[in-house]
């Protein structure tokens, strides 16, 4: 390479840190293999059940970035110095991860099993991808599942060519179906191979992660050209104040207390102060080392011990072990401070970055998550289907918690956790509570679940109302039903709309009351009320058949007005033939009263 290029090329490098790249998909997608194909470690096999358990960071080089992606990158064309992968433990951990500008991650990987497609922390993971804004690529992995194909590179181009027609065939319609689940969500996705403009598509790569590896090399590929031609400005390092954010706090054998954290602005020094967020107050403590993964190893379970670093750049992954970290959080920001000057505005903006941007109502639910990132993912969901907030915090589910949300209306008075645990003292107060509480960790699943208690609640309350209340009701004498004439009057009748309960009055359509429903019967049952097309048996005080009443004689129940008003101000809904049956009664009333029921 000519030197003054060279030179050119290794300034620009050195200006641009590493884009943080998450990979999110369901369970078992292969979000781990896919890491594990470029490190060639075996992760994936040491982790309890296959599944991730630990928030993990990757660092890639780009010499091991272009090894993998052959002839598909040019070195001398790349500024970028590799990638930083972070592999969350799903997708509430990734949702709980955030800077002052969003989210944290730069770029994500979303892995969709090719023949299951979209599950439900898939739907979960790509909601949180469009709440923060993070550009991503699809994954479709598991294509060797499909029947009759065969990888014989890693290249999927090269390889597609020479699939026998029936694999093309189910390849091609596949894909079809999942750019229509896509679409439906309201994205436009499409193949990467038929893009032209990739800030308005996302592109589909498919991909078989941990058998052949094919796909992989145009993986990268695009993830790479996405980032240098979109993100150049974002990716600028600033060799300020450091700037991270928290993944996990555990203890270090032989050193106490170390924080795993992602830096993504900054430069951090061992000789620096650190200022992180905290349940309670800021915590201000100072470093005591700054440990740092080899590259290609990952901090939650390195090959090797870590290596002391004096000075680290954004964007890395590293821990950091320092005294006096009680109460610091997952997704909480961390900052290193070098002077006086530094450590006011690092306080300054943690004040402004650790209140969750949470619009809150006189009343409403109560809501509690692990990190702010997910409480303001919780409260924006919410709000979007209407329901109102009392309190949002952080932390798990306490005592204080259950009593604020006794203080709401019965069909709000719940608590809804976000990832977070119900502690003793809060269970006891829910023996002798009201309170509702529901515990996810999949948001939509967690509003479904409040949604569903608020259906069966409101069903319950019309049911209450209906009782309490005369209920709209028509009703017919049916012809040759007549059982008695008189004292009192018993005869068969077709309810046509509502309902008619015993106890009830008698209305004509002329306006007359002419007596009460004292009993009603189904064959040999004795019933209290029927419903609207039931055929039953009533007997009817102070009538007589022939004078008062006759055969085919259509009636109604008797309503008070204040009735109607105190139904509507429920909310009970009434269907078409119910309003239709007010309608009717407001006709008959009109003369009397011209505004009845109105």
């Amino acid at each position: 390479m000519d030197e003054e290029i060279k030179e050119e090329y290794d300034e620009d490098l050195e200006s641009l840190r590493q884009p943080i790249v998450a990979v999110l998909g369901h369970v078992d997608h292969g979000k781990t293999s896919l890491l594990d194909f470029v490190r060639g470690t075996a992760i994936v096999d040491r982790e309890a059940g296959a599944i991730t358990q630990h928030i993990g960071a990757t660092e890639v080089p780009l010499n091991d970035i272009v090894n993998v992606c052959g002839k598909l990158i040019k070195k001398d064309t790349i500024e970028l110095p590799g990638l930083l992968f972070i592999d969350t433990p799903g997708h509430q951990a990734f949702s709980s991860l955030r800077t002052r500008g969003g989210g944290l991650a730069d770029l994500a990987i979303l892995v969709i099993d090719f023949n299951e497609g979209f599950k439900p922390q898939t739907i979960e993971s790509l909601r949180i991808l469009k709440q923060q804004k993070t550009p991503f690529v699809v994954a479709l992995n598991k294509i060797d599942k499909i029947s009759g194909w065969t990888s014989n590179g890693i290249g999927h181009l090269s390889n597609a060519k020479n699939q026998p027609a029936h694999a093309t065939e189910a390849f091609q319609n596949r894909l079809w179906e999942i750019m229509a689940d896509f679409g439906e969500r309201g994205f436009d996705a499409a193949p990467y191979w038929e893009i032209d403009d990739f800030s308005k598509k996302i592109a589909l790569v498919p991909t078989s992660v941990k058998e052949t590896g094919e796909g992989i090399p145009e993986l990268f590929m695009v993830l790479m050209g996405l980032a240098q031609k979109y993100l150049k400005k974002r990716l600028k390092l600033d060799e300020g104040m450091a700037e991270g954010t928290v993944l996990e706090m555990n203890e270090e054998k032989g050193l106490g207390k170390s924080l795993s954290i992602i830096l993504y602005n900054g430069i951090l020094n061992d000789s620096d102060k650190l200022v992180i967020g905290a349940t309670n107050e800021p915590v201000v403590t100072r470093v005591k080392k700054i440990l740092r993964p080899n590259a290609l190893d990952e901090i939650r379970d390195p090959r090797m011990r870590f290596e002391s670093s004096k000075i680290v750049k954004a964007a890395a992954g590293i821990k950091i072990v320092a005294p006096d970290l009680d109460g610091v959080v997952a997704g909480a920001p961390i900052y290193g401070v070098s002077n006086d000057i530094e450590l006011e505005n690092a306080l300054s903006r943690l004040e402004e970055s650790m209140v969750a941007n949470v619009e809150l109502d006189d009343e409403g639910v109560v809501i509690k998550a692990d990190a702010i990132g997910s409480l303001e993912g919780l409260a924006s969901e919410l709000k979007e289907v209407g329901y109102p907030i009392l309190k949002a915090g952080i932390g798990d589910i306490s005592k204080k918690d259950i009593i604020l949300a006794e203080t709401s209306k019965p069909e709000i008075r719940a608590i809804l956790g976000f990832n977070v645990k119900v502690l003793p003292e809060a269970k006891n107060e829910l023996e002798n509570s009201e309170v509702e509480v529901f515990e996810s960790d999949i948001v939509y699943r967690l509003i479904d679940d409040y949604k569903e208690w608020r259906r069966k609640y409101d069903l319950e309350e019309e049911e209450r109302i209906r009782k309490e209340f005369s209920h709209p009701g028509k009703y017919e004498i049916l012809e040759g039903c007549v059982f008695r004439t008189r004292g009192p009057a018993v005869v068969g009748v077709r309810v046509h709309a509502g309902r008619i309960a015993v106890g009830q009055r008698v209305l004509r359509s002329d306006n007359e009351v002419i007596g009460r429903i004292k009993s009603m019967r189904r064959g040999d049952e004795v019933i209290k009320e029927a419903n609207q097309g039931d055929e039953v048996a009533i007997a009817i005080s102070n009538v007589t058949v022939g004078r008062q009443i006759k055969e085919n004689d259509i009636l109604y129940i008797e309503m008070n007005e204040r009735d109607i008003i105190k139904i509507r101000e429920a909310g009970v809904k009434l269907n078409l033939d119910e309003e239709e049956v007010i309608g009717e009664m407001q006709k008959i009333k009109k003369k009397d009263s011209p505004f009845w029921g109105r």
